[in-house]
């Protein structure tokens, strides 16, 4: 264990935590601490300083979240990392990898400008998961990004995580209306999107909305069905493709991959034709959609804006309630 690497100056204008955590981070940059090094424990540093507990343990809880040390309970605190320049250390969980949810990663990374290291994990909609990751997670974070998805009630997890720390991600939850967050207007977007293309939707006999439940917005259906009834579309809700036969000048909306190539193989056995007298508008835009079935018409969040909206609020430490951008990309399928 390295002994002598806290200077500590009782005359100095540098708040006392801070010369601890310059001490640590100077033992680095000099190679007198290694990776996996021992450190001085709190009771030490109290000793020879002649500091409190509590101000040691600030700048020991500092150099934690950004991921320089790591303590090991019953044998003390121990060098994690001796790559000090980053200046975040980010907690992404997210709700499951997708091809547009790497498009959002790519852009947080690149808005980070290098400033950060990122780590992600997924929870795929399971509580426990969920659970566990922001328990295992807490006070080793400079900056906590939560995609919530479909859970409620969890506030009572979130809180276990500094506060001013936390971002909240896709959805706006009114349990964590404290916190700054990046979202979709799920009911708002389906709803904008279908009024800036009723007039080609009026070609079309019945609209039908997908809506398995689950992990997939609620809100959607009702921005559908407030389009529906104000513009007088005869129009279904199912849960599954297999709950209603498609027929002639019908519109799917559908919410996953899945489904959209199992109701273009639908479209096919029929032998509909796709964007002339049958239509298929799916969620969520990325590359393939714009080739698949000569591409498909899309209701999609900008993730590449979502993206460089929470990369700027981790580096400004923002506030707020920021509504992402969205819209309606038609293609031939409509």
């Amino acid at each position: 264990m390295k002994r002598n690497i806290i200077l500590y100056d009782p005359d100095s204008q540098v708040p006392k935590y801070r010369q601890i955590v310059i001490s640590i981070k100077r033992a680095i940059e000099k190679r007198s601490l290694r990776k996996g090094d021992k450190i001085p424990s709190i009771n030490q540093v109290c000793n020879t300083c002649n500091l409190s507990r509590d101000t040691v343990m600030m700048a020991y809880n500092e150099l934690k979240s950004h991921g320089i040390i790591t303590s090991n309970k019953g044998k003390g605190y121990f060098v994690e990392s001796t790559d000090i320049e980053l200046e975040e250390r980010v907690f992404l969980l997210f709700d499951e990898l997708n091809a547009f949810k790497e498009d959002l990663y790519n852009s947080l990374v690149e808005g980070l400008n290098s400033k950060a290291m990122v780590d992600i994990f997924f929870h795929h909609f399971n509580y426990q998961v969920f659970k566990n990751h922001i328990i295992e997670s807490a006070g080793k974070y400079t900056s906590y990004v939560i995609m919530p998805a479909s859970f409620d009630n969890i506030g009572h997890l979130v809180q276990k995580l500094p506060a001013d720390r936390v971002y909240i991600l896709d959805r706006l939850k009114p349990e964590l209306a404290g916190y700054p967050v990046v979202y979709q207007d799920f009911e708002a977007d389906v709803y904008d999107a279908l009024v800036s293309e009723v007039k080609l939707l009026s070609k079309y006999r019945r609209l039908v909305f997908v809506q398995p439940g689950g992990k997939e917005p609620a809100e959607r259906v009702n921005g559908f069905k407030r389009f529906c009834q104000e513009n007088k579309f005869e129009f279904k809700v199912v849960k599954t493709l297999g709950d209603i036969r498609p027929l002639l000048y019908d519109v799917f909306l559908v919410p996953s991959d899945r489904m959209l190539v199992e109701l273009i193989k639908t479209a096919m056995d029929y032998e509909f034709s796709i964007g002339e007298n049958f239509g298929i508008i799916s969620f969520n835009d990325c590359m393939l959609k714009q080739v698949v079935a000569g591409g498909i018409t899309t209701i999609s969040t900008d993730f590449t804006c979502m993206g460089k909206e929470l990369s700027s609020m981790i580096l400004n430490r923002g506030t707020g309630q920021f509504r992402n951008k969205s819209g309606i990309t038609v293609r031939k399928s409509l």
